[in-house]
């Protein structure tokens, strides 16, 4: 019987721990948290978005990061396998817009507490300490120390997570680790992350939630890099939000490359069918100024902002509005634009871009090139994917892969 250490009890680590018991192993998770799973009890905004109910092609159209590195972990373990884990685990799912898959439930909870109960039905012992540094000998990983002492393996798997989060546990642990055994690490820098925008009334619009809006992304040559249909909110820095995350990864090189955020407020409506609306309104509230017609169109924390970007005086009584101040209105409605200026710190960040190098890991197996007997399996390795629940289809996919070849 193979004995087997994973050092962290995230989304990987459990998957793998659960993966590798069912192997056969005998496995030891060792854990700094005292709770199992603390990150994964936070994505999805605590509804835990474990897949996208897709095909493998479409997951590695969504891995900007070394998708080539992820075809066999993916074809080994789906996104289909993912969903009958959880639904074998007791946990029934829902396919929501997008294709995102969460538990019926919208509580991470019922994901982290069915693999919590798999981990004891399968006699998984869990080690609440700080793995330190990896042992080995003739090139072998034989083990891991912690502060409490040193726990021999016949294999290990690295599920350390990235940089994000840090409250986590993720603190970049499994980097330094993996430096001292001879692994490259690609600088960690946030990927899924909120973005600052230089515009002040951004922040007069804090709280604001906007759904069903259209985000288009402009580099400084004016060519778009990033359109998509869905939600995003405003914050006291500037924006954040589902959109906002997944356009994030498309800009590369923030601050020192300039990118413009569109927004249209109305995708549904083409510009000649807004304006007609904006007509059928000002007929409907011809006698009132201006500020106060455009409740029936715009969130009412968003009109003052619009009205300001438009150039009209709000106090102006709508009946006198020109068709060119009309038109002003219209292109605020059609192109709210604001100038992003820097991505949020790393530990806001949804997911970490960077990492060990895949170049020193077996696409295959997920075993080190460099030490035999050590796995990688998870955000630890330089892959990770747009929202929608891919980077957890990537955590688990890896873990299958890492844990079955580990148990051999």
């Amino acid at each position: 019987m193979k004995n087997i250490g994973i050092i962290g009890a995230g989304a990987a680590g459990m998957t793998a721990a659960i993966f590798a018991a069912e192997a056969g192993a005998k496995v030891t998770i060792i854990e700094r948290n005292d709770r199992l799973g603390k990150k994964l009890l936070i994505t999805g905004k605590g509804r835990c978005n474990v897949t996208n109910n897709s095909d493998v092609n479409t997951h590695i159209e969504n891995i900007p990061t070394n998708p080539r590195f992820m075809y066999a972990a993916l074809n080994s373990f789906t996104p289909y396998d993912t969903m009958a884990l959880f639904e074998e685990l007791g946990v029934p799912l829902k396919t929501e817009r997008g294709d995102r898959v969460f538990p019926v439930s919208d509580r991470a909870a019922d994901i982290c507490g069915a693999l919590k109960r798999r981990l004891n039905q399968l006699s998984v012992e869990v080690l609440h300490e700080r793995a330190s540094h990896i042992l080995t000998r003739d090139g072998q990983a034989v083990g891991v120390a912690t502060e409490h002492g040193q726990h021999e393996f016949d294999a290990v798997i690295f599920a350390t997570g990235g940089a994000s989060y840090p409250l986590t546990g993720s603190t970049g642990d499994g980097y330094k680790m993996a430096r001292e055994l001879g692994h490259t690490i690609i600088e960690p820098k946030p990927a899924l992350v909120p973005v600052e925008c230089a515009e002040k009334w951004a922040k007069e619009l804090m709280g604001l939630s906007l759904k069903n809006v259209n985000l288009t992304v402009l580099d400084a040559g004016g060519n778009e890099i990033y359109s998509e249909l869905g939600e995003l909110l405003f914050t006291h820095f500037g924006v954040s939000g589902p959109l906002v995350l997944s356009a994030s990864s498309h800009m590369k090189g923030l601050p020192n490359k300039k990118y413009t955020l569109k927004i249209d407020l109305k995708p549904a409506l083409d510009e000649a069918t807004l304006d007609k609306r904006l007509q059928s309104d000002f007929a409907k509230y011809q006698n009132r100024d201006f500020i106060n017609a455009l409740g029936d169109l715009l969130p009412i924390k968003l009109i003052p902002v619009a009205i300001m970007l438009s150039g009209v005086d709000g106090r102006k009584k709508v009946n006198v509005i020109t068709r060119e101040e009309r038109r002003a209105l219209l292109e605020v409605i059609k192109g709210l634009t604001l100038t992003a200026t820097r991505f949020r710190p790393i530990d806001e960040a949804i997911v970490t871009s960077g990492g060990v190098s895949v170049k020193e890991i077996s696409p295959k197996t997920m075993e080190s090139k460099l030490v035999s007997g050590l796995y990688f399996a998870g955000e630890v390795i330089d892959v990770d994917a747009y929202t929608g629940g891919f980077n957890l289809q990537i955590a688990f996919a890896t873990a299958h892969l890492a844990a079955v070849n580990a148990a051999e």
